[in-house]
């Protein structure tokens, strides 16, 4: 028995290795194949102190009609290694879509468009104009955050019924870092203080308010940042490297909706008004101040702010995590009578190695609730907040939250159909050798059965195979 069994398995991986074929997609009984890419941005270049804050359009994306399952990201320079904290700090990066009418020639990626030639397909949260609509997006956590959607969920891309009709969907990649080589206030310098940054007016040049004193309007791009007199750094090639897994969409995946909220959200909407500001509702940024000796003796020099908003939809909660910046403490979002939908909990590093870079907050916790769990309902009061040390000031801070939604669960036909992880680019002999792996557990197994069934009817014992 076990000698047709191996048979059968070396006729079928040499098969395989002779057709040498890139799948894409397993049988329906299998599930739907997870492909997997990797792409860089446009280069940029920083020194020490100088700022990249750009938007580059029409960068590389999967195409089709497919599901998002997973985004990372990191800086990486020229020879492809990690870049620490302490070096570029990743003030975030955004992924956002958009369709681009197709008669419009595009000659390089930071290229200026008419606002009659695109149309922002922006996620399904509470802010407008353009403020947080992206799909994608996180900050320095980016390397130990979690972000992959479980089965059988997916974000929906690419879907031509959507798209209109002589437009194209596209994606716009926004890239904020600071090199803080050798800078005079290294935090400063991370949380944009304009003092460090000798800014008054915006990029727009309109004057700062007074009492602005940092934050996004001081650090735009080819701004600078203060350095130690005499320090020499030299100025390098930098990509953000950023990695995606899909699956071809099909009637089993489920599609979930992209809210992003945020604590500075007063609620207000008046039409027309455009950027960050009091109009908005949505002003993304705050500042802590440091705390007093009394402060210190009422709330432990912790501040704690809070905003009320209202889901405009109802749903389950598929995924959640906040985005805070240094000197946060963690986030939480309630929901009706004070439930806790989500709680996300930063994690500080504790070295100089990417990714645990000592006083930097190199991952974010997230919630992955059962699917049905926990269910918003149209209408419901949401609390967000967001809470921070006041050990010391603290400028252009976030308190943002992130939830996936789907407006169903899964059936049990849905669940055993769940995706197979594996690269879209592995060729014919790396599946062979995955089946081969696979059968020769199989014949371990039945090895060891075979023998033990011979031991036992040996020893006179029936034992039940039930």
């Amino acid at each position: 028995m076990v000698h047709s069994f191996r048979t059968c398995l070396l006729l079928f991986a040499i098969i395989i290795l002779e057709s040498n074929v890139s799948y894409t997609r397993a049988s329906v009984k299998s599930g739907n194949m997870i492909k997997s890419a990797t792409f860089l941005s446009p280069k940029f270049v920083l020194g020490p102190g100088s700022v990249e804050n750009r938007f580059y359009r029409n960068v590389d994306f999967p195409k089709g009609h497919i599901g998002i399952k997973n985004f990372k990201a990191e800086v990486i320079d020229d020879t492809g290694n990690p870049v620490p904290l302490h070096e570029t700090y990743l003030h975030h990066w955004l992924v956002s879509r958009y369709y681009q009418r197709l008669d419009v020639v595009e000659t390089n990626h930071e290229q200026k468009f008419k606002e009659s030639d695109h149309i922002s397909a922006r996620n399904s949260g509470l802010c407008q104009n353009g403020i947080l609509d992206q799909y994608f997006g996180l900050g320095s956590e980016t390397r130990k955050t979690a972000s992959h959607i479980p089965d059988p969920y997916a974000i929906e891309i690419g879907n031509p019924a959507e798209i209109p009709v002589g437009y194209e969907e596209r994606w716009m990649l926004n890239v904020h870092a600071i090199d803080t080589r050798g800078a005079e206030d290294r935090l400063g310098c991370t949380e944009c203080r304009c003092d460090l940054y000798n800014i008054t007016v915006s990029e727009w040049g309109r004057p700062l308010r007074p009492d602005y004193k940092g934050g996004l309007l001081c650090c735009y791009d080819h701004t600078q940042c203060k350095v130690k007199q005499g320090f020499q750094g030299t100025r390098r090639s930098l990509y953000l490297r950023y990695t995606m897994e899909w699956v071809e969409w099909d009637s089993d995946t489920i599609p979930v909706k992209i809210f992003i909220f945020d604590v500075t959200d007063t609620g207000k909407r008046l039409n027309g008004s455009t950027g960050y500001g009091p109009e908005n509702g949505c002003l993304v940024e705050y500042e802590i101040k440091s705390c007093s000796s009394s402060d210190t003796a009422v709330n432990e020099c912790v501040d704690v702010k809070r905003t009320n908003l209202t889901m405009p939809t109802a749903g389950y909660l598929i995924y959640g995590v906040a985005h805070q910046h240094t000197g946060g403490i963690g986030s939480t979002l309630y929901g009706k009578d004070g439930r806790v939908i989500c709680n996300s909990l930063p994690t500080y590093g504790e070295g100089k190695e990417a990714g645990n870079e000592e006083g930097y907050i190199v991952g974010m916790s997230t919630c992955y609730p059962e699917p049905g769990s926990i269910q918003i309902t149209a209408g419901e009061k949401l609390v967000l907040e967001s809470n921070y040390r006041r050990d010391q000031k603290h400028t252009g801070v976030m308190g943002l939250f992130y939830i996936l939604i789907a407006d169903r669960t899964p059936n049990r036909t849905s669940l055993s159909q769940a995706p197979i992880h594996l690269h879209a680019d592995m060729k014919g002999s790396t599946y062979a050798a995955a089946i081969i792996a696979l059968f020769g557990m199989a014949i371990a197994v039945a090895v060891t059965v075979h023998s033990r069934l011979k031991k036992w009817r040996g020893e006179g014992y029936q034992p039940m195979l039930a």
